[in-house]
């Protein structure tokens, strides 16, 4: 039998199913695959899908006094009650097995066909701009302008050279905080912020080499980013809802200059694409091999831009057959 504050503090949850979760799980694993990549965010992935808002207020959650107050007490059980455990659990178990599987299946795309993947994840990030636009009922001039501004900073951003930085223990809490708000804003990806950092490679050396004391420094870091970012976007979302989703619109539209498919690396001399700056191109017809190339990526565009207004679709008649 729960307390009266037990109660109080409790948070409401949405009766799901055990296929419900299991939905969760994949959404998850949607969003792990894209947090590997460098310029696609999970945070973009999670709007697409529809699940952005209960994952921002359930971190929120783990930030709140009550639950801060439960859990340094060890009150497990008031601590699961305010926390919106069963979702952050399914959602983390697909990050995580997404991490551990696709990992490998992506960093061999990602060098071997790079145009194919940035092409589907091209016409992911541009249908979900269209669809996520639609959560604003009366578009007006000032969201227009605010659209407006967060693509240009987007697009200035992801523009922006990878620098060299110190691999102290502060700039990796730092790096770490940085990355993880990136990591929860559609339109930016939290390993494009290490690339940006100085830090993608350094942080695929130190899993590859088990340095544990430099992951526990960037995990220290990107959890105390995520729970403090996410007190602001949620508060944003509750007090100024369409200014906030036209923010996220502009920033999911101005990174489409980072995964255009058809790009130019001008490096560092030494090959190293994580610190290079990349140049957008139009894609060549010269030959067959081109025409071939460019039909297929264009194809890859349409399937993206396609899924995602299936997945639109779908989560409409959800709503529909819950609200009827």
């Amino acid at each position: 039998m729960t307390n009266t504050t037990e109660r109080e503090t409790a948070v409401a949850r949405p009766t799901r199913s055990l296929k419900a979760y299991a939905g969760l799980t994949l959404r998850g694993m949607a969003m792990g695959a894209s947090d590997i990549v460098p310029g696609v965010s999970g945070g973009t992935m999670a709007f697409i899908l529809g699940i952005y808002e209960e994952l921002i207020d359930s971190i929120r959650t783990i930030g709140r006094p009550e639950f801060l107050s439960a859990a340094l007490r060890l009150r497990i059980r008031q601590a699961l009650q305010i926390l919106n455990w069963p979702f952050l659990l399914a959602v983390g178990l697909g990050i995580f097995i997404s991490v551990l599987t696709l990992s490998g299946l992506l960093e061999w795309l990602l060098v071997n066909q790079p145009v194919y993947i940035w092409s589907f994840f091209f016409g992911l990030v541009l249908a979900s701009a269209f669809t996520v636009s639609k959560r604003i009922p009366h578009w007006t001039v000032p969201l227009i302008l605010t659209t407006l501004a967060g693509a240009a900073a987007a697009y200035l951003l992801v523009g922006m050279v990878p620098a060299q930085t110190p691999n102290t223990w502060w700039f990796l809490i730092l790096s770490g905080a940085l990355a993880s708000c990136a990591m929860i804003l559609p339109g930016i990806s939290g390993a494009f912020i290490l690339v940006i950092l100085g830090k993608y490679a350094f942080i695929l050396n130190a899993v590859n080499t088990r340095d544990l004391v430099s992951i526990g420094l960037l995990g220290i870091g990107a959890a105390i980013g995520l729970i403090s970012f996410a007190q602001v976007l949620s508060w944003m979302f509750k007090q100024h809802h369409n200014l906030t989703v036209a923010v996220l619109i502009g920033l999911m539209l101005g990174s489409l200059r980072k995964i255009w498919p058809w790009q130019i690396a001008i490096g560092d001399g030494h090959g190293a694409e994580t610190t290079s700056q990349h140049i957008n191109i139009l894609p060549s017809l010269a030959t067959s091999a081109d025409v071939l190339q460019v039909v297929a990526a264009v194809a890859l565009m349409i399937t993206g831009i396609v899924a995602i207004v299936v997945l639109d679709r779908v989560a409409n008649l959800k709503e529909q057959v819950a609200e009827g």
